[in-house]
C-alpha cells in the first residue's frame, strides 16, 4: 500500500516540528494510541488498538526517525505486532513547508501488512488506513490549534 497526502496546520513550521516529535502530542493524536514513548532522540515504542473490518488488534511497535533535518524532514520506519492478527510494516517520508504563518506537511508513506490483515484484501485496508490518517492530521491539527489558543488567552491575561 502506498499513500501520499499533504494538509495544511494552523501553526508555524517550529511548532509543528515540536508537536510530531512530543509522545504525548503523539499520544493524543493517533486513533486508538494506549501508549507512547520516546525511547531515545530518535525512536518511540508505541502500543495500538485498531479494528480493520472484522479483525480488531493491540499492536505494539517501535518507530525509528532517520535522514533527520530539523525542522523541515525526516523518514519514519516502523514495524507493529498484533499477535494473531498479523503485523503491520511501513515507513513515510514527511516534509515541513512553511506557508505564511501555517505549516503544510506533505507525506508519501508505503506499509505491508502480513496474517490475518493481509486477507482483509486491500481495498479494505487502503481506506482504512486513509481514515486513520485524516483522523490523525484533524486530531493533530486540532491539538495545536488549542495549544496556540491558550497561549494567546495566556499572554492576554498577562
Amino acid at each position: 500500500m502506498d499513500m501520499t497526502g499533504e494538509f495544511r496546520i494552523g501553526a508555524p513550521r517550529e511548532a509543528v516540528w515540536q508537536a510530531l516529535n512530543d509522545p504525548a502530542v503523539l499520544a493524543a493524536c493517533i486513533p486508538g494510541c494506549e501508549a507512547m514513548e520516546k525511547t531515545s532522540d530518535s525512536s518511540f515504542e508505541a502500543t495500538v488498538v485498531q479494528k480493520i473490518g472484522p479483525v480488531k488488534a493491540r499492536f505494539h511497535g517501535i518507530v525509528e526517525l532517520e535522514n533527520i533535518r530539523p525542522p523541515e524532514s525526516y523518514t519514519l520506519n516502523g514495524e507493529g505486532k498484533g499477535g494473531v492478527a498479523g503485523f503491520a510494516r511501513g515507513g513515510a517520508d514527511v516534509r515541513l513547508e512553511a506557508d505564511g504563518a501555517d505549516t503544510i506537511l506533505l507525506y508519501e508513506a508505503r506499509a505491508q501488512v502480513g496474517g490475518k490483515l493481509a486477507r482483509l484484501g486491500s481495498r479494505l485496508i487502503d481506506s482504512t488506513a486513509k481514515k486513520l490518517a485524516a483522523k490523525f492530521f484533524d486530531n493533530f491539527h486540532e491539538y495545536l490549534s488549542k495549544e496556540d489558543n491558550a497561549e494567546e488567552k495566556s499572554a492576554a491575561a498577562s
